[in-house]
């Protein structure tokens, strides 16, 4: 497993989602994941797919412009670092984010969202 290919292909699937079919991110989190976006927390995949799904805009593009990922742990885990902008429909200027989220392997041989840390980035 190339943890750099797993990285990208998992960024990619999470914000092409995200851009088109915001609830359909619900199958990527478990019940003991947790979100933390700007500074509040959420648990499980009821609550995060809640809080994701009731933000105020219903269209967005992220443009990614950084993905670092490490192996994380014995138990296959792995952290994905991610930075970019988000281009909100009707919006002239882009925001900058940065996300992490730290993934953590099924027994079916995929990854789940144990942890998922949102920010944007002002300058």
């Amino acid at each position: 497993m190339d943890p750099d290919a797993v990285a990208k292909a998992f960024v990619e699937h999470y914000y092409t989602t995200f851009d088109t079919n915001r609830a359909g991110l619900a199958n990527l989190y478990q019940d003991t994941s947790m979100l933390s976006f700007e500074g509040q927390k959420f648990q499980g995949t009821q609550s995060i797919t809640g809080k994701l799904t009731s933000l105020p805009f219903q269209q967005c593009q992220h443009g990614i412009t950084t993905v670092d990922c490490q192996p994380s742990g014995p138990a296959g885990g792995m952290l994905v670092f991610v930075s970019g902008n988000l281009q909100l429909a009707g919006e002239q200027h882009a925001l900058k984010f940065s996300q992490m989220f730290h993934l953590m392997p099924t027994p079916q041989g995929s990854f789940y969202v144990l942890n998922d840390i949102f920010r944007l980035n002002y300058a």
